[in-house]
């Protein structure tokens, strides 16, 4: 019986420059996130004694801002020769051999396999044959795939490779390839990497990503880990999900339908975290926060957004470990699906949904927004949510921009 670890993307010392400014107090979190859960790997390597380790590209974010990145990872290559655990790694494209131009000498248990064309490293005594192939440069557009060697007869033969297979929504065409021309090598098991959400893609052979190991932003929702391998010879017997995440990522949407009140609201909110902070399994929650729903309090959350989100961060604090990364607001008020009823501000109203409704005012609304975010940081976009100004997104600018002027007028009249 042999047991072997699989993990890819890794991103050691992910910058998340962006993100580190809006967590504030929470930064220093997130920015030991990656190495935290690197270190639960190499913990449960140990824990489990297992025989192989195997990184699938990716390992480190980029080039390092100095040599603590490298000192890091070597310390922990160390721990596992100390207890005799040889490792395998290919780079991908976010550490290709011409990005990450810093290098320090690796512990002799650690095989780094070369960009030039894909090589066999038979670990000594183990009866595996692991075949791979470092990215050269940030984009590979070959399959490179096809001139993996030939199988080992007699050997577990397992293929480490970082590929966007036959195409990933949300992730770039890297090494790309069809899933027969994996299973036409023969190998017994392919450890993929590039692809950060876990997919078995096959079992007759093993294709398997394991999805990285630490969620770096609200698009990286739910457990994050690795795959512990079991082989009884050439044959697979279980590739198993093993969590190490230190913060769990998750997109909540709170439905304030029938909430009279702010208070209601805020009520309604604040069971939602609760719940989904318990089940992250005792892991510090990073949530993006969706409110929405027809509500007689849209005014009030939609017409002072610096309080509601305040609240809702408040809210966050009570419940538990939750950070709140985002607070993205798409209620309405009830009734609101004909015109706005007469009173002292349906005009206002009356010319939001006119607009609304006339595809050259939203085309012209576009525009002008367009070029006053042309002088905004990207990262500023992303974090008032205005990276991509599609129709759904104008509709809510302008509800909220009505709501903001409703909820100062009826203040300014009483």
């Amino acid at each position: 019986m042999l047991r072997f670890i699989h993990a890819a993307d890794i991103h050691l010392d992910s910058p998340l420059a962006g993100l580190c400014l809006r967590a504030e107090h929470r930064a220093d979190d997130f920015v030991k996130a990656p190495r935290r859960a690197f270190e639960r790997l190499i913990d449960h390597a140990l824990r489990e004694r297992v025989d192989l380790f195997l990184i699938a590209g990716d390992l480190f974010d980029g080039d390092w801002r100095d040599f603590s990145t490298g000192l890091f990872f070597v310390s922990q290559m160390a721990r596992l020769h100390g207890a005799g655990i040889p490792v395998g790694i290919i780079k991908g494209n976010h550490d290709a051999v011409s990005v990450v131009t810093r290098t320090l000498n690796l512990p002799p248990n650690v095989h780094l396999f070369g960009s030039a064309r894909p090589e066999t490293w038979e670990p000594p005594g183990l009866g595996v044959a692991v075949h791979g192939q470092s990215f050269p440069n940030r984009a590979v557009p070959e399959n490179i795939a096809l001139d993996y060697p030939a199988p080992r007869p007699g050997l577990l033969n397992i293929g480490l490779l970082h590929t966007s297979l036959d195409g990933r929504p949300g992730h770039a065409a890297y090494a790309p390839c069809a899933l027969r021309d994996l299973t036409a090598r023969g190998y017994d098991y392919w450890a993929l990497g590039h692809v950060h959400g876990r997919e078995v893609v096959s079992q007759s052979p093993w294709v398997v990503y394991p999805g990285n190991l630490q969620g770096r932003h609200a698009n990286e929702t739910g457990a994050k880990g690795f795959t512990l391998v079991t082989a009884e010879g050439q044959t697979i017997r279980s590739a198993e999900a093993v969590t190490a995440d230190v913060v769990r990522w998750a997109r909540v949407t709170a439905d304030l339908t029938g909430c009279d009140t702010f208070d209601d609201a805020c009520g309604r909110i604040g069971r939602g975290l609760v719940t989904e902070l318990e089940a992250a399994d005792g892991r510090a929650l990073a949530v993006r926060l969706t409110l929405s729903g027809r509500t007689a309090a849209h005014r009030r959350i939609a017409g002072d957004l610096e309080r509601t989100r305040a609240e809702c961060a408040a809210l966050a604090e009570r419940a538990g470990d939750v950070w709140i990364e985002r607070v993205v607001v798409e209620t309405a008020e009830p009734g609101r699906d004909g015109p706005p009823s007469a009173d002292a501000f349906a005009e206002l109203l009356r010319t939001v949904e006119a607009i609304k409704a006339d595809p050259l005012e939203m085309a012209e609304l576009r525009q002008d927004l367009e070029q006053a975010l042309a002088k905004v940081p990207a990262p500023a976009r992303r974090l008032v949510g205005l990276e991509d100004l599609d129709e759904a997104r104008l509709a809510s600018v302008l509800d909220g921009a009505a709501a903001t002027l409703l909820h100062h007028l009826l203040d300014g009249s009483r």
